[in-house]
């Protein structure tokens, strides 16, 4: 019985992840889709693949023999079509981008929807995850990340200058409390907290002269989605620390005001960045190139 290279692509995501709820997410799909797509393997072959409780997921011992087996031939099988791929004229295809959201949202009105209009025949895939992940391991064919948290091992591209982060609050609100001076005024005031992809509640970081400051905010809302930080700060319910491109436009209008703009450090740049490729398609190869054009940077790194 013939299957498709979907579905054993999702059984070597599972096997390599351990769960499906983070194959699902390497791979871009439901966690449903994910489980039916397994489950249908399973039932075309006739043998369990995967011991799975509600805690863990892990290899039969036909599974671990099926693994063995299959994932050179699939590797064979993505690298001939990559191969093929990159010998089209018109670039086409899907393109798969992780990135943290901060910079998604960054790099989707500058970069992605300018190259769509030129090249429409390209399908951008953008999956947001504040965690680091190995693109190469995940099926990413590009990354976007602060320049300082690329992997060596990758070539990178600058994606403009330096970012800056702002604490910013409504008038109503800094009238109503006042105005901090220094980062230790924060202890009087209602912050929005953020929670970290590990649970841990962010330190928001202050520098100024040489000295470096981390204080534990405290307010009525812990969040760990920033535009929902952005709708709380605009509804006065008290100060938030943003990335500046996020809230520049509320900053220009003046519905946000900085405050401890002099205690506000700025952050390293964006990088686009990938693995060395021997055959990159015709799309991926328009992007990188547009990429470069875009940031302004060039780099003696070749894509190929």
């Amino acid at each position: 019985m013939q299957n498709s290279l979907s579905d054993l692509d999702a059984v070597l995501m599972v096997a390599r992840r351990g769960k499906f709820r983070a194959a699902a997410l390497e791979l871009g799909v439901s966690t449903t889709a994910l489980s039916n797509a397994v489950g249908k393997l399973e039932r075309s072959l006739g043998v369990r693949l995967f011991n799975r409780t509600t805690r863990s997921v892990s290899l039969t011992e036909a599974g671990q023999r099926f693994v063995a087996q299959v994932a050179p031939a699939v590797q064979d099988i993505h690298e001939a079509m990559e191969v093929a791929r990159s010998q089209q004229a018109v670039p086409s295809g899907t393109l798969r981008i992780n990135a943290f959201p901060t910079a998604a949202r960054e790099i989707f009105t500058s970069l992605v929807l300018p190259f769509l209009r030129v090249h429409p025949q390209v399908h951008i895939d953008i999956v947001t995850e504040g965690r680091l992940v190995d693109i190469v391991a995940g099926g990413f064919d590009l990354g976007v990340r602060s320049a300082d948290l690329v992997p060596a091992d990758m070539i990178a591209i600058p994606l403009g200058g330096g970012r800056r982060s702002v604490v910013v609050g409504t008038p109503t609100y800094l009238e109503a409390h006042g105005t901090p001076v220094i980062p230790q005024d924060l202890a009087g005031h209602s912050c929005i907290r953020v929670r970290l992809p590990d649970g841990a509640i962010y330190r928001w970081p202050f520098e100024k002269d040489g000295q470096s400051v981390h204080v534990d905010v405290q307010g009525a809302i812990t969040l760990d989605e920033a535009s929902l930080a952005r709708t709380a700060v605009l509804a006065s319910m008290g100060l938030a620390l943003a990335m500046e491109s996020d809230v520049r436009h509320d900053i220009e209008a003046g519905r946000l005001v900085r405050v401890l703009e002099d205690w506000t450090p700025t952050r390293a740049p964006l990088s686009l960045y990938y693995p060395s490729r021997r055959n990159p398609t015709a799309a991926f190869k328009a992007f990188v190139d547009f990429a470069r054009r875009q940031g302004g940077a060039t780099t003696s790194s070749s894509v190929a």
